[in-house]
């Protein structure tokens, strides 16, 4: 049915801001179940569209949205989630911030968007959990790193015999980390395991050449099991190694290059991934050598090895079959 009426919702910790668009209506709740049944009954006192005419639009704000997503989900009512930087951009100049306003800016967002907005569905659990566990194996990551720097840096200036109690600590925390991470790393294979499709992608994705593991975990949560992407152009995109043109009329003829605004995890995942391609794939070093044989830029080189890579991984998921290494069958 014909969206004809739009919800804007700005969600905090505990509060959310909800707008009705045609009535320029405001009015706040809690960011609970509670809240948000009160704010059914306010909208149905307040329009005279139907459930399925309506269409709830918010921001991204990762837990605080998440609850508001399970309601919505539970109660069968369509919603968008929409990217900040997005909203931001549509809006022109603003200036200050008030989360009244913000909700009237995000119900004049949907509202103009309203033919182009396709409702989302939310993830599957598996997915959700998925995402948490690399979230938080992240934030680890980067404490264990910061105490194996710090470590070092000491272990090179201090006596041991001084510093002893130290060294043992951050050992121990280093320890410590390494194992939590492990334990990290078996949940996720375990959830992989648990669910039949997840595991048949899983397969997959690896069966690629330079894709291990952590890569394909982390395009499987964040492709939602590659339903998010219409194609592999659009994941690069979203990654932030596909090339764009930077010229306008005769004066501004700028290289093409890839875009800042990219998920810059997910590229430097896909970077290590090239880089390894091009150290133990004999059909890309071969690739990667020649071009720079022909004073091809290095740095080019390796983004066209991610894009097919990514190209590679959308393929065998696609046709369902794992992928076939042409090049030991050339004679």
């Amino acid at each position: 049915m014909k969206t004809k009426e739009i919800i804007g919702i700005d969600v905090s910790k505990l509060l959310i801001d909800v707008c009705i668009h045609t009535k320029q209506i405001v009015s706040q709740f809690d960011n609970s179940n509670k809240g948000f049944r009160l704010m059914l009954n306010w909208i149905k006192n307040n329009t005279n569209f139907s459930n399925q005419e309506i269409l709830f639009v918010f921001e991204h704000t990762g837990m605080y949205s998440h609850l508001l997503s399970v309601f919505l989900t539970k109660e069968n009512l369509s919603f968008f989630i929409a990217s900040g930087l997005e909203i931001k951009r549509s809006i022109g100049i603003a200036r200050g911030k008030d989360d009244k306003i913000d909700s009237k800016r995000i119900a004049l967002y949907g509202y103009r968007l309203k033919e182009e907005l396709n409702p989302c569905k939310l993830n599957h659990s598996s997915i959700l959990c998925l995402k948490s566990l690399l979230s938080l194996r992240t934030k680890l990551n980067k404490q264990r790193a910061g105490f194996k720097a710090t470590l070092k840096e000491q272990r090179t200036i201090y006596k041991t015999k001084d510093y002893k109690v130290i060294f043992e600590i951050q050992q121990k925390m280093i320890t410590n980390l390494s194992k939590e991470i492990d334990k990290i790393n078996r949940a996720m294979k375990a959830i992989i395991d648990d669910n039949i499709k997840l595991k048949e992608t899983y397969k997959l994705v690896t069966s690629v050449k330079g894709i291990g593991m952590q890569t394909a975990l982390i395009m499987i949560a964040f492709t939602d099991n590659f339903s998010k992407f219409e194609n592999w152009r659009k994941f690069a995109s979203y990654c932030g190694v596909a090339p764009f043109p930077y010229q306008s009329g005769t004066s501004v003829k700028g290289r093409t290059k890839v875009s800042h605004l990219a998920n810059k995890k997910i590229k430097s995942i896909i970077n290590m991934c090239a880089i390894s391609a091009i150290q133990h794939n004999p059909e890309m070093r071969h690739y990667y050598k020649k071009r720079v044989l022909e004073g091809k830029n290095k740095m080019s080189t390796v983004n066209i090895i991610r894009n097919k890579l990514i190209a590679r991984v959308f393929a065998v998921v696609k046709r369902q079959t794992p992928y076939v290494d042409t090049m030991k069958f050339a004679a």
